[in-house]
């Protein structure tokens, strides 16, 4: 066991790491050299001070270095930059950023928690200090300063889990804002036609959207000119960068340590780097997907714990392997949540991994139980087992319950049988007695097995073209809501009766979400006919609309808001 610990940088995964060690061993000396002023903070907390809903700045920090010299009697120098590891002497080059003096620190075994940094492309303007970027308490301080500095309008460059929160948190103080988003849609991590509420959601709160639109240059003046790849230009106060994170490698590169995908640390299961002495924990490493198993990086809080944990119970004799990241991640954007786990579509295809794939829609509880919201669920699963190999779920209630139970499911292995079979909580105000995780369980039984045959909503057109008779099973007051071009209507409950088809007709049906869909089918492939229900009915057919005119580019909210 190591006598002297040292962990560059706090936060999640070097805080974590400090505290498991020291309660693994008493007489280990332990230090934490941290660049920045504060060790231990909430950093994923930081849109919501400056959105207002976390009143007390001081809220955020999980430990300071006082309360961690009181509790673990771990010695924590903030404002102390390591500028260089020398693996062969074991030491570590320190500079003191407020005695600006350096100085050699000795060390037995080393962790490497250095973080990740927001992305700043290097572009025209990109420098001018109202271009701000939100990682760490400083830089929230100084974008709460710039922000009550008589800004009005702000420009957020990014649409992932930070853009997006960051425009909830400025549409909260009242300020306009404008969204530009390079890829075709927001929040990647998800695929395009999950995303469309969220779309509407920012539609419905005025923000004004550039989606597939990239940020071209910064033009200074008394307003910032934000000039996009299109040619549109955008005049603001403020610009707020929220593209992405890179690894910051600096360090383990300059002492030759191995790195992987996109430049993050290369760590084994232990979390051992390709110094035996050396661990790297947290954004900046390099970890294997549970799903398929290849390198990734997934900057993510949970993960940076747990990895800060395992390399602990490693250094100091304890058994330990991490597992693997599925990057369950999830994402509140006003009234709703979007979230994700395991591999999404686009991961899939790119990996050659057959899978099938269910959508359903239901409410989040009883519906005679006042309140009840709807849940949209995509599930992923493999085309031989049944083995569940991703979801995703958005909605105004419950999104987080049923993504949880989903990642569980990915973590254990476990099957879409797992899911119809699954015993969960059930009273009207929480659930109902049969889950949309049970409901998603037996949507995907039912196609693995045959009972079910469905039609993706991107394979609708060309089935039309090639002759396919599309019916649509809903009410005539539905209609109301919209219909897909060239449907019949023929509602369900006439179906058994009046359905008057040439025998060698090719019939595809749908309704509003799928249920009654999967009805119809039935009835009419027991009657002889060739038939197929579209997958998620007209709701998963909208949602696809969506996706599809912001990838063409067609669709107004390019470039104004609803």
């Amino acid at each position: 066991m190591p006598k002297k610990l040292i962990i560059i940088g706090g936060v999640a995964g070097g805080a974590s790491a400090a505290a498991r060690a020291r309660r693994l061993s008493e007489t280990a000396e332990i230090v934490i050299l941290e660049r920045g002023s504060y060790v231990s903070f909430a950093n994923c907390g930081l849109p919501y001070h400056i959105g207002g809903e976390i009143e007390n700045r001081n809220a955020l920090l999980v430990h300071t270095p006082d309360s961690l010299r009181a509790r673990f009697n771990i010695d924590v120098r903030t404002r102390h930059e390591v500028i260089a590891i020398d693996c062969k002497a074991k030491t570590v080059a320190v500079r003191d950023l407020c005695a600006e003096r350096e100085y050699v620190e000795h060390y037995d075994t080393l962790i490497l928690s250095p973080g990740a940094a927001p992305i700043r492309p290097p572009l025209p303007g990109i420098d001018d200090p109202r271009v701000l970027t939100l990682r760490n308490i400083p830089d929230m301080d100084r974008m709460m300063a710039a922000l009550d500095a008589h800004v009005r309008r702000v420009c957020v460059v990014g649409a992932g889990f930070i853009g997006l929160e960051m425009i909830e948190a400025l549409r909260n103080r009242g300020l306009e804002v404008t969204l530009v988003e390079r890829d075709p849609q927001v929040l990647t991590p998800l695929d395009a036609e999950m995303t469309a509420p969220l779309l509407e959601t920012l539609q419905r709160q005025q923000v004004k959207l550039h989606i597939g639109d990239g940020l071209a240059a910064i033009v200074p003046g008394p307003q910032l000119q934000v000039m996009l790849s299109s040619g549109a230009q955008i005049e603001t106060d403020l610009v707020i960068l929220a593209i992405g994170v890179r690894p910051e490698n600096k360090l383990a590169l300059d002492a030759g340590l191995a790195l992987g995908v996109g430049g993050a640390i290369a760590v084994n299961v232990q979390q051992q780097t390709s110094d035996p002495a050396i661990y790297a924990v947290g954004d900046a490493v390099q970890v294997s997907h549970v799903v398929n198993g290849h390198p990734v990086i997934l900057p993510l809080a949970g993960p940076a714990n747990r990895q800060g944990r395992i390399a602990a119970d490693v250094i100091f004799g304890k058994k330990a392997a991490y597992r693997g990241s599925q990057g369950t991640a999830i994402c509140k954007l006003f009234e709703m949540t979007a979230g994700t786990t395991g591999l999404n579509e686009k991961a899939l295809k790119a990996s050659d991994i057959p899978y099938r794939k269910v959508y359903i829609h239901a409410n989040d509880h009883a519906g005679y139980y006042p309140g009840a919201k709807q849940i949209s669920i995509k599930l992923l699963f493999a085309e031989d087992t049944g083995r569940i190999l991703g979801a995703q779920a958005i909605g105004e209630s419950g999104v987080d319950k049923r993504l949880d139970v989903l990642a569980t499911a990915i973590q254990a292995k476990m099957t879409v049988d797992d899911l119809a079979e699954m015993e969960l909580s059930y009273a009207p105000p929480y659930g109902s007695a049969k889950d949309p995780i049970n409901i998603a369980g037996m949507a995907a039984q039912n196609l693995v097995t045959g009972l079910s045959s469905l039609i993706e909503p991107e394979e609708l057109d060309a089935a039309i073209l090639a002759g396919a008779t599309l019916i649509d099973l809903r009410q005539p007051e539905e209609l109301q809501q919209g219909q897909i071009p060239g449907a019949k209507n023929l509602p369900l409950p006439q179906l058994r009766t009046q359905a008057a088809f040439p025998k060698d007709a090719a019939l595809i049906v749908y309704c509003q979400i799928g249920l009654r869909g999967y009805i119809g089918q039935r009835q009419l492939q027991q009657q002889g006919w060739s038939v197929r229900s579209l997958n998620g009915g007209f709701r998963t057919w909208k949602m696809m609309q969506v996706a599809r005119r912001l990838i063409s580019g067609s669709d107004s909210v390019r470039t104004t808001a609803a």
